[in-house]
C-alpha cells in the first residue's frame, strides 16, 4: 500500500471518530434529558458502532480502489451504499420482528445518526477525490 492510501484512511479515521464522539455526545445528552424515562430497543453505543464500522469500511474499499489507479469510483460508492441501507435493514430487523411496543423512537435513534453519517461519506470521499493522486 502506498503512502498516500495510509495517510487518507488516517486522517478519516481521526475524522471518522471526532465525528462519532460529538455527534454520539449529543446524542446521548438529549436523550438523557429528553427521553430518560424511555426504554429503548438498542442501546445507542450499538448504533454508533455500527455505523462507525461500516462507515470506515466504505471509505476504505474506495480509497483502496483510488489508490490502485481507478478513479472513477461513483459506482462502487453507489454499490456500496446500497449494500449499507441493506446491511442497516438486517441491523434493524430484530427491533422490526419483536413485539417491542413502540418502535418509533429506535428507528429515529438509527435513522438519525445513519443520514449524518452518509453525509460525513460523501463529504470525504468528494474531498480526497478533489486532490490530485
Amino acid at each position: 500500500m502506498n503512502q498516500a492510501f495510509k495517510s487518507r484512511e488516517l486522517s478519516f479515521l481521526l475524522q471518522n471518530l471526532a465525528v462519532s464522539l460529538v455527534i454520539f455526545g449529543i446524542h446521548s445528552y438529549l436523550i438523557f434529558y429528553l427521553a430518560a424515562d424511555f426504554d429503548f430497543f438498542f442501546p445507542l453505543w450499538q448504533i454508533y458502532l455500527f455505523h462507525f464500522v461500516v462507515t470506515t469500511i466504505l471509505y476504505t474499499i474506495i480509497n483502496y480502489k483510488y489508490s490502485n489507479g481507478k478513479t472513477d469510483i461513483f459506482n462502487t460508492f453507489m454499490v456500496i451504499t446500497f449494500l449499507k441501507m441493506t446491511l442497516a435493514i438486517v441491523f434493524l430487523l430484530p427491533l422490526l420482528l419483536s413485539d417491542f411496543e413502540n418502535k418509533q423512537p429506535d428507528v429515529f435513534n438509527f435513522f438519525i445518526p445513519y443520514f449524518l453519517y452518509l453525509f460525513f461519506e460523501v463529504y470525504s470521499v468528494t474531498q480526497f477525490l478533489q486532490k490530485k493522486p
